[in-house]
């Protein structure tokens, strides 16, 4: 709530907050989103592109087609649920790219926006199988259906310019824009800085991946056996793009909780 504030830049807020706001698929929470798609999925391209320039794909062409093909089913499991519900123009935002990085000290995963993904080497011990790696995949592109990483850069671009710059920063895409989008995204040496409602967002992409998995063929049983492993691997093997993440034992009764949901999306196949 803003208190005793100018009342021109009060009313910048409003006026920003009315035009901004959208609604999450599946959970249907309302947000603050006040970037257009063509604007930051330019940037996640540009991004993107760079963090696959400074690092080194992966030769190994069997797991990278793995990544590929959970990548491409989940990816066609989200399209499939967005037109189901009225939002066609969502679905057909994406331009999906799936890329698997070698780096077994890091491990993590992320998704940029309009679909760009990289799963990175270290994280394939957790995942183990196709429905642990389908586990991961699911969860960061529920980041990108919800719009999370959008609606936490508006956030810090709004504290930082104020609505009646944000249009010339994202314009300009300086080097703030850009260290912003890193920060929203979960990408970098910047992963695990707490935002605000990260925990919701976090709260939020499992269970829209749990649903996205198992519409992909997935057992979503799966994933609650992928958080107890990582539970299990203590601290020091804790991916880092879990480090905003609930506590694991809240996490796992949470998902324990979903299941029921998610199953009935379940689509086995053939």
């Amino acid at each position: 709530m803003i208190v005793r504030c100018a009342k021109h830049a009060s009313t910048l807020v409003l006026v920003a907050v009315l035009l901004g706001c959208a609604t999450v698929p599946v959970t249907g929470r309302r947000q603050l989103v006040l970037i257009s798609t063509s604007e930051i999925e330019t940037l996640g391209s540009e991004q993107y592109r760079e963090i696959l320039k400074q690092s080194k794909l992966s030769a190994d062409q069997v797991q990278v087609d793995r990544v590929r093909v959970i990548g491409r089913r989940i990816a066609q499991a989200s399209e499939e649920y967005l037109r189901e519900k009225g939002r066609g123009a969502e679905a057909n935002s994406f331009s999906w790219e799936f890329n698997l990085i070698q780096d077994d000290k890091t491990v993590n995963a992320f998704c940029l926006p309009g679909g760009k993904v990289a799963v990175y080497t270290g994280i394939l011990a957790l995942t183990r199988d196709d429905a642990g790696l389908a586990t991961v995949i699911a969860h960061e592109v529920a980041h990108a259906l919800a719009q999370h990483g959008s609606e936490r850069m508006s956030q810090m671009l709004l504290a930082q310019f104020g609505s009646a710059l944000l249009q010339q920063a994202l314009t300009n895409s300086t080097q703030k824009t850009r260290e912003f989008l890193t920060l929203a995204y979960g990408v970098g040496a910047n992963v695990g800085v707490v935002l605000p409602y990260s925990r919701l967002h976090e709260k939020e992409a499992d269970y829209i991946g749990l649903i996205l998995m198992a519409r992909a063929g997935y057992e979503p049983e799966a994933a609650v056996a992928f958080w107890e492993r990582t539970a299990q691997s203590g601290p020091s093997r804790a991916p880092e793009f879990l480090s905003t993440h609930p506590a694991p034992a809240t996490r796992i009764q949470a998902l324990r909780d979903e299941l029921p949901a998610a199953r009935a999306e379940y689509r086995p196949q053939p």
